[in-house]
């Protein structure tokens, strides 16, 4: 099972403090034995809202444009993972292990990736086979 792993924004983040060397000396080591362990398959940090957009799509057709910054912090993404774990309960194991060196308030959010068979009849042939040919460009798997 694939899970993204959401590293949810705290006031700092979103405030435009960078990690301390502290920070990414720990955080390294633990990406580092989540990698080790095949878990982790991608992740990144994210810049904060200030330098973002929401993009709003209207029932009628139309969209709509705001930037950032966006005022709810804790709405907000600082970064994620995607990881590879066998259950839920696995990754959950992995997520607090993570560590918080600087001690602030923060948490993450764990959610299971859509797999085809949660698509159902929706999902035909067609839309496979055509999906297939993208994760096979992006050298990804289903």
């Amino acid at each position: 099972m694939k899970f993204m792993v959401i590293v949810k924004a705290t006031p700092e983040s979103e405030a435009g403090a960078m990690p301390t060397e502290k920070m990414l000396t720990e955080m390294t080591a633990y990406n580092e034995e989540l990698l080790a362990a095949g878990v982790m398959k991608a992740g990144e940090g994210l810049l904060p809202s200030v330098k973002a957009a929401r993009v709003f799509f209207a029932r009628s057709g139309g969209t709509s444009v705001v930037d950032g910054p966006f005022t709810e912090s804790k709405e907000l993404i600082a970064g994620f993972w995607i990881w590879e774990c066998g259950s839920l309960q696995e990754a959950i194991e992995w997520a607090r292990k993570c560590p918080n060196p600087d001690q602030v308030d923060s948490q993450l959010e764990i959610r299971q990736i859509a797999t085809w068979e949660d698509f159902g009849d929706a999902l035909t042939d067609d839309i496979k086979a055509r999906e297939s040919s993208m994760r096979d460009t992006l050298g990804t798997d289903a």
